[in-house]
């Protein structure tokens, strides 16, 4: 009945429209997943590194209950974004106590991965995408922020005021070298939030050629872990990144879902100032 909706207002309906109602609709759960998580709470799994460290930085995402929806998540919500609660991820109540503070603040936030809804991706949103969603949420909610994306689908690349958009293919080690050689990006960034591939390999690819522009106190975040790739993550973050980064906490972080969700899972690491 659901699918059978949606295939009936997406024939109906403009693609604007139809993203506005999918926001709307999303939107319309918030006070009773907001009332619901007085009773139902979920705290994440978080391990930190080195090995055993307890940091700040665990302990404040351990005390964050990821079912309890927030303003963010309206935004994100209502601009086609799945970060919020209500939809396939619950990453905003996490964005919320890490860097909501920063809300009317000057700062510089850089997200890679536009929602390519294009069938030639590997990681393409499919044809409910909204690309640059979560860019414009980034911008209505932090009114003083510059917000900044790339992606690799070249043509859904855009500029308008407080947002700009690069090209970048996060395999390619020259191609990151140069999306970070752009002018406008120079300077580093406060928040990274690398939502691209979804896969080991490219999030390792972006973290290596991107961690060094994390500005002091910044946050550098790896969306959709699957998990899978949970082992791996263990390994290098075991063997290798906190030696490498010696001035960054680490912090692996699964989150429960209401639909038990296996690629709901996030790196977190935080630049000591």
């Amino acid at each position: 009945m659901k699918i059978a909706l949606r295939e009936f207002l997406r024939r109906r309906l403009s693609p604007q429209s139809y993203q506005h109602v999918r926001g709307w609709w999303r939107c319309r759960l918030y006070w009773p997943s907001l009332a619901a998580s007085y009773i139902v709470q979920g705290r994440p799994l978080v391990r930190g590194f080195p090995s055993g460290r307890d940091s700040d930085l665990v302990h404040e995402l351990g005390a964050v209950n990821v079912l309890a929806p927030t303003e963010m998540c309206r935004v994100m919500n209502r601009h086609g974004s799945d970060k919020g609660v209500g939809g396939p991820h619950n990453y905003t109540p996490v964005y919320s106590a890490l860097f909501g503070k920063l809300r009317g603040q000057q700062f510089r936030i850089f997200e890679l991965g536009l929602g390519s809804n294009h069938a030639g991706f590997a990681a393409n949103m499919g044809r409910d995408g909204v690309p640059g969603a979560s860019l414009r949420g980034w911008k209505e909610f932090f009114p003083k922020a510059q917000v900044y994306g790339a992606d690799i689908d070249r043509s859904i690349l855009f500029e308008e005021e407080r947002v700009m958009t690069f090209y970048c293919d996060q395999l390619d080690s020259d191609a990151i070298k140069q999306l970070w050689a752009q002018p406008a990006l120079q300077g580093g960034m406060d928040v990274i939030i690398e939502d691209g591939m979804h896969t080991f390999e490219g999030s390792l690819s972006f973290l290596d050629g991107s961690i060094e522009q994390l500005r002091p106190g910044g946050i550098y975040i790896i969306e959709d872990i699957a998990k899978e790739t949970l082992g791996r993550w263990l390994d290098v973050l075991k063997t290798i990144y906190p030696r490498r980064f010696p001035n960054h906490e680490f912090a692996l972080v699964e989150l429960p879902h209401s639909f038990k969700r296996h690629h709901n899972n996030l790196l977190i690491i935080r630049r000591s100032r």
